[in-house]
């Protein structure tokens, strides 16, 4: 058993990855490179950066490839991503991908799982519109959300064929309590030979 590890947990906005990949970091020690936290800071301190993804964000759209990527490329170049990471949020789409192969091909290294966290659009929605109550998120329109997981659908949902020809993908079923959904992800990551995390 290892307890670094490189993952991707991927899921529609709504599936809970945020909260799932904090506990799976935490319990493995190693960071989580979220691209919403990474936009999100940048926002909150009015950065130039952040004033950019504001007017995309609110438009509705997704950040462009090249400045996900780059922003990536940079947090994954610190110090205490060199033994492991759980990314969040990106790759969401084929390019992004080929982006990410390019970086961990210059570092020798690979995904060792990608966690796929199942929800039905329809729970997704109802998770999304009670967040949006309860952060006051601005970006959590009915109309926004819906664009969003149509993005999803569209773009990155193809992904997970790529990943899945690699033979690393886990499908861990999203609905129930919190801690049922990381027993499931301890199980899977533990049959990849990587660190139970309960």
């Amino acid at each position: 058993m290892t307890a670094t590890a490189r993952l991707l947990i991927v899921g529609p906005q709504g599936s809970g990855k945020g909260t799932q990949g904090v506990r799976i970091a935490e319990a493995l020690g190693i960071p989580v490179v979220s691209t919403g936290d990474i936009f999100r800071a940048n926002i909150k301190q009015g950065t130039e950066l952040g004033q950019k993804v504001t007017a995309i964000l609110d438009a509705g759209d997704l950040v462009p490839d090249e400045l996900t990527s780059e922003i990536v490329r940079d947090r994954l170049s610190q110090a205490d991503a060199a033994t492991g990471f759980l990314l969040d949020g990106y790759p969401r789409n084929t390019a992004q991908v080929a982006h990410l192969d390019a970086f961990l091909a210059e570092q020798d290294a690979s995904l060792d799982a990608v966690l796929l966290l199942d929800v039905p659009r329809d729970e997704s929605i109802t998770r999304l519109s009670l967040r949006a109550v309860e952060q006051g998120r601005s970006d959590d329109t009915e109309e926004a959300i819906a664009h969003r997981l149509d993005i999803y659908e569209n773009e990155t949902a193809p992904i997970i064929s790529v990943y899945a020809e690699r033979g690393i993908v886990d499908r861990i079923d999203g609905v129930g309590s919190l801690d049922d959904i990381t027993a499931r992800i301890s199980d899977a990551l533990a049959a990849r030979g990587i660190a139970q995390l309960v």
